[in-house]
């Protein structure tokens, strides 16, 4: 009962399934194919996606197939965070903050370097540095809080980068953007892409800019979540070996 009980709570949260009403525009990139749509379907509601086979990691992945999303084999977790990343990024520029990728010379303290940076302060005089992650809601190391608490893996996430942030987030403010693959994103991000989606409103004049926004990156996701799927099968031919 607990992966149903963790769908049904994630799914409630607000913007989890801000993808099912993006208007399906080619030309924008906002139409999802029919296999991402079966597979964001079919993990929404824990309807069977698959025949139960082995992963290319060894790993069983049942009728659910919802294995490839925390697999550490699985292909497109490096895309799917620039992706997201990018999006981020342009979103700010057009909000009227420059911003850099990965700022040389600026290092957590575990040695790597944050997503980005803005050039401009972004509020009380310090600039902006954010970090984008995202977890699997459905993994086995989650699956027990998130039956229970709607974003609870990414407000998990969340404590993991702040602590890695702790010298940065004394000289810049620091925004944590900890995602979900079943939808949720944490307070500090919901609270941050609201605010310049406000920014972007006062840009183009269109109210709808914040809600455009969400949109995008539930779709992100939602395409990289069916990359992770598909990831799970084996392609190679015995015959090929």
């Amino acid at each position: 009962m607990a992966p149903e009980k963790s769908k049904s709570s994630t799914t409630s949260q607000t913007h989890s399934g801000d993808w099912l009403f993006t208007l399906p525009i080619t030309s924008c990139g906002l139409r999802l194919d029919d296999e991402v749509v079966r597979v964001a379907v079919g993990l929404r509601l824990g309807a069977p996606l698959c025949e139960p086979h082995s992963c290319v990691c060894g790993s069983l992945v049942t009728a659910e197939g919802s294995h490839g999303l925390s697999c550490g084999l699985g292909p497109g977790r490096t895309s799917r965070h620039a992706s997201l990343n990018d999006l981020i990024f342009r979103s700010l520029a057009r909000a009227g903050y420059s911003s850099t990728k990965e700022p040389v010379g600026l290092l957590r303290t575990d040695g790597k370097r944050p997503d980005g940076l803005t050039l401009i302060p972004w509020r009380a005089g310090r600039s902006l540095v954010w970090d984008v992650t995202v977890t699997d809601t459905l993994a086995n190391s989650y699956l027990l809080i998130t039956s229970r608490t709607a974003g609870a893996a990414a407000g998990m996430a969340v404590d993991r980068k702040a602590a890695k942030y702790t010298l940065l987030a004394t000289v810049h403010h620091f925004v944590p953007l900890a995602f979900e693959t079943m939808g949720p994103v944490c307070s500090a991000g919901l609270a941050f892409i609201s605010s310049f989606g406000k920014n972007l409103s006062t840009v183009s004049s269109d109210a709808r800019e914040t809600s455009y926004l969400f949109q995008r990156l539930a779709l992100t996701i939602q395409r990289f979540n069916a990359v992770a799927f598909r990831g799970t099968f084996n392609t190679l031919d015995p015959g090929d070996e």
